[in-house]
């Protein structure tokens, strides 16, 4: 048999082994996986919350010195990063982000700055939002409205294509180059006040052109519509200028004899000049005279508008009614249109109406 272990007895306590998970090691592992929880949802929410922005992409000939994380900017501020720079064929294109709250035109471009030779660049957006249609997200930015800086090298070279072209293998050849400068130093010696009078003039002008540029454009339209009008009526052109040239030889050919009309027409112009200076209030006597004819004239207008009309019928009856055999005017009047002569306005007896037929008299003769 085997034997029964002895309980303790009274007041001595019963030791207890402690359970799996529950010591030191346990509680580690408990406080580790809560770190990774609450670590993942602060990324979670971290992501939820940090605003992405506007994706821009942009289209470049070139991209020097522009790389991920290089800022973009509107007028010098930071408002968002490159965030990738691929080539594709004969350009860049640049994938910008920018702030959601940072309103840029629809219509705006994009243009690498370079502050100094050894600042880093950054991508510029132009214009400033004032009002209008704003850049939407992912919209793209085509090379039109992009502009890049002009290298180093690149400017370094063409100053030594225009050296080496003015250069004594160049334009210089024959010494025309010292000539001209030789010329122009002689010219401008001892003139260098009128020439910086004229700068600055010239600078007050382009203020003016500046305050007028609305003006000065709508202009440059108009002259862009009158040479399309122009080069539209390319044969009609054509054709005036050729009748134009055809007048001027004309007047070419007879320049003495135009010349000589309008010596005449200057001594006649001083003679009519001379006329009115001595005999200007006279002038002026017959100037008012006519003045009232005029008015008389004017009043009368009815009746002689009446005259204008009937004149062409009365010349034609009296052409008419004249004999040439006798030389009279074989007319006839009714008299009783005449009052004063039938007596109905003295009160005198009214004449007889003339007899029709034929008279007889008492002995039958006529």
């Amino acid at each position: 048999m085997r034997p029964v272990p002895a309980r303790p007895s009274g007041g001595q306590a019963e030791k207890r082994v402690p359970a799996q998970g529950r010591g030191p090691r346990g509680r580690l592992r408990l406080i580790a996986a809560g770190a990774v929880v609450v670590l993942l949802a602060a990324a979670t929410w971290v992501v939820l919350a940090v605003d992405t922005g506007k994706q821009v992409t942009a289209s470049f000939t070139s991209t020097v010195g522009i790389y991920p994380a290089s800022d973009v900017r509107v007028l010098g501020v930071v408002v968002g990063t490159v965030e990738s720079v691929e080539p594709r064929g004969d350009r860049v294109e640049v994938r910008m982000t920018v702030e959601e709250e940072v309103k840029i035109p629809a219509e705006a471009g994009a243009m690498v700055i370079t502050p100094s030779v050894v600042a880093d660049r950054y991508v510029q957006l132009a214009p400033v939002y004032s009002g209008g249609p704003e850049l939407a997200d992912g919209t793209h930015i085509p090379l039109s409205r992009t502009a890049t800086p002009v290298e180093v090298d690149e400017l370094f070279e063409s100053l030594n294509e225009l050296t080496v072209a003015l250069g004594p293998k160049g334009a210089n050849s024959e010494g025309a180059v010292s000539e001209v400068l030789e010329q122009g130093a002689s010219t401008l010696a001892g003139n260098g006040k009128p020439l910086g009078e004229s700068i600055r003039q010239l600078g007050e002008l382009a203020r003016t052109l500046s305050g007028s540029k609305d003006d000065l454009f709508g202009t440059v339209e108009n002259l862009s519509k009158f040479t399309a009008m122009l080069a539209a009526n390319d044969g009609q052109v054509e054709q005036f200028t050729e009748q134009l040239a055809s007048i001027s030889g004309v007047l070419a050919e007879d320049r003495d004899d135009l010349a000589a009309a309008l010596a005449e027409l200057t001594d006649a112009v001083g003679a009519v000049q001379g006329f009115v200076r001595d005999n200007r209030g006279k002038i002026k006597s017959n100037v008012d005279k006519l003045a009232g004819i005029a008015g008389v004239l004017v009043e009368q207008k009815a009746s002689l508008s009446e005259a204008l009309d009937t004149a062409p019928n009365a010349l034609t009856n009296l052409v008419q009614a004249y004999n040439p055999r006798s030389g009279t005017i074989d007319a006839r009047a009714n008299l009783l249109e005449f009052p004063e002569l039938n007596g109905g306005g003295s009160g005198s007896p009214a004449l007889p109406l003339p007899l029709t037929g034929t008279l007889r008299s008492a002995g039958g003769a006529r």
